[in-house]
């Protein structure tokens, strides 16, 4: 490993632990506030944007870094769950600073059947999934934005294992009986 690279390696261990220890995403937005515009690449280098999700449900999660456990766990959970989230007529979006390449390897290693989008922290910021755009990572948060592009939920705590069944239960109809 270069110095450049174990220089780097430190960083970023060292934002991953103040990213666990910081207790919540501060300016979280809350149900029922607008979500700003946005426009980012997806992993082959396509623009997606919140124009092109007017009228749709859709989800953004957004997590630290491509290809590490957490991450990788809560996309595979995501993963497993996404045809009970397209059932619920649910667009799931990643959303990390990794480049795009570092996305699609992402994507093409774990099978993921959603787009993973790069962000420059410009979006994180203003969401509060990062406090600066000089952050290394984005905190691991999500919204659930609705087709009017208002915030339905916000999840500030993500349990990376468990956050695709959560999303589920806050879209999924409620049976009969139940």
């Amino acid at each position: 490993m270069t110095a450049r690279g174990a220089v780097r390696t430190v960083l970023l261990a060292l934002a991953l632990v103040a990213l666990a220890q910081h207790a919540g995403a501060a300016g979280m937005l809350t149900a029922g506030s607008t979500f700003p515009t946005w426009s980012l690449r997806d992993q082959t280098g396509k623009q997606v944007s919140s124009q092109d999700l007017a009228g749709k449900t859709y989800l953004l999660w957004f997590f630290p870094k491509a290809m590490t456990p957490g991450c990788t766990a809560e996309g595979n959970g995501l993963r497993d769950q996404f045809p009970a989230l397209r059932e619920a007529k649910v667009e799931v979006l990643g959303v990390s600073f990794d480049d795009p390449a570092d996305n699609a390897k992402f994507v093409a290693a774990q099978g993921f059947p959603f787009r993973l989008l790069s962000d420059d922290g410009t979006l994180a910021v203003q969401v509060g999934a990062a406090d600066s755009r000089d952050q290394l990572t984005a905190r691991r948060i999500s919204y659930l934005v609705g087709p009017d592009g208002k915030v339905v939920k916000s999840y500030a705590s993500v349990n990376p294992a468990t956050h695709a069944q959560d999303v589920l239960a806050d879209v999924a109809p409620a049976k009969p009986g139940s």
